[in-house]
């Protein structure tokens, strides 16, 4: 199985190392319509393999059947731990074949140290649910992505304002300033390249825990191989290249709207207009690595990530009532407390101020 500390293969059973023989190459982009065009025209004519549903494989070490649920396509013999992997997802025509992966490089005894501590830091989690080694299960997955490259275009039409102050006097007499500003038409051009945009293509409940993993360094992806996955859970993906586009996109264009802000420039700006060209768009199906915990706790689950490269941490936990309840109460009493010590020297100064007052007059007259 592919060993993280050493990222060779290693033997379980002995413990000897052997070199990866795939060559260390780098991921190259695919034209997105030309692929998927391919794609769908293969999808017309052949079937591709089941990934819903339940699919067995028969262990070649030891025999016993395997069961790969959904789109899992690697995993552990559950009676011998031999790496067992579904070659027939990976090299189906009628699906997108992998181009690259990352290998894990944040070992088993270094992640469980980041969720030691990213657990142990909330304060108000359930006193069990911190038990977390004895009652949750931590796994090393494969998540499959789509990490999109794009060249673009963008005519824009808008407004630049330029703040200046006015003084006034109000009812009063007073004197007023206000902020007022003054709107210029502008319209321009501006271009942005795009490279390695992420998007998640399995499902997932927690996507936005999920997203806050990144940065994901995708330009050190290597040529994809299965000696890189021997021994960890991968997935293959649940909506292929153009069903996730639009994730990207979104990300895209709201970088584009960023870029044409600060091409406006001024104090404020308003966009009236935005036409974009997409000169070029492409993308790479690349495996990225994740260790993820999952603890159940009053019968539900709750996840904990980390990235399998950078060593960052998102999750979900639960809160304890119990806490929660001290907490507030602590707070209330001490609100009362600061309450009561600032009503007392209030009212001791106030005395000390009357009797200077009276002394004061007194010598006036």
């Amino acid at each position: 199985m592919f060993d993280i500390a050493s990222q060779k293969l290693r033997c379980p059973s002995c413990g000897n190392y052997t070199e990866i023989d795939a060559p260390r190459q780098p991921v190259q982009a695919r034209d997105l319509g030309s692929a998927m065009a391919e794609l769908r025209a293969e999808q017309a004519t052949a079937t591709g393999p089941q990934v819903t549903g339940d699919h067995e494989i028969k262990c070649q070490s030891c025999g016993g059947t395997t069961s790969f649920v959904g789109s899992l396509t690697a995993t552990k013999c559950p009676y011998c731990a031999t790496p067992i992997q579904r070659d027939d997802v990976y090299n189906a025509p009628a699906r997108l074949p992998v181009d690259g992966v990352v290998p894990f490089r944040v070992d088993e005894k270094s992640a469980k140290q980041l969720v030691e501590k990213w657990v142990s830091g909330r304060w108000f989690a359930p006193t069990n649910f911190k038990k977390y080694k004895r009652v949750g299960s931590f796994t090393s997955v494969y998540h499959a992505y789509f990490a999109y490259d794009a060249d673009t275009y963008t005519w824009y039409q808008g407004e630049r304002g330029i703040e200046y102050t006015e003084t006034y006097r109000d009812d009063n007499g007073d004197l007023q300033t206000i902020t007022r500003v003054q709107w210029y038409p502008v319209q321009g051009e501006v271009a942005n390249q795009f490279a390695d945009v992420p998007v998640l293509a399995n499902d997932a409940a927690n996507r936005d825990r999920i997203k806050a993993l990144e940065p994901w360094p995708i330009v050190e992806a290597t040529a994809y191989s299965p000696e890189y996955v021997a021994g960890h859970l991968a997935r293959t993906y649940d909506h292929d290249a153009e069903e996730s586009l639009p994730e990207a996109r979104a990300e895209m264009e709201r970088e584009i709207e960023h870029t044409v802000m600060r091409d406006i420039g001024g104090d404020q700006q308003r966009i009236h207009q935005l036409n974009s060209s997409w000169n070029s768009l492409a993308y790479k199906h690349v495996l990225l690595p994740i260790w993820l915990l999952t603890v159940i706790y009053l019968n539900q689950p709750f996840n904990v990530y980390i990235n399998g490269l950078t060593g960052q941490v998102s999750g979900q936990r639960p809160w304890s009532k119990i806490k929660l309840a001290v907490a507030i109460t602590l707070a209330v009493i001490v609100a009362i407390v600061l309450v009561v010590l600032f009503m007392k020297l209030h009212g001791h100064g106030a005395a000390h101020g009357t009797t200077g007052v009276h002394h004061v007059s007194h010598r006036r007259r």
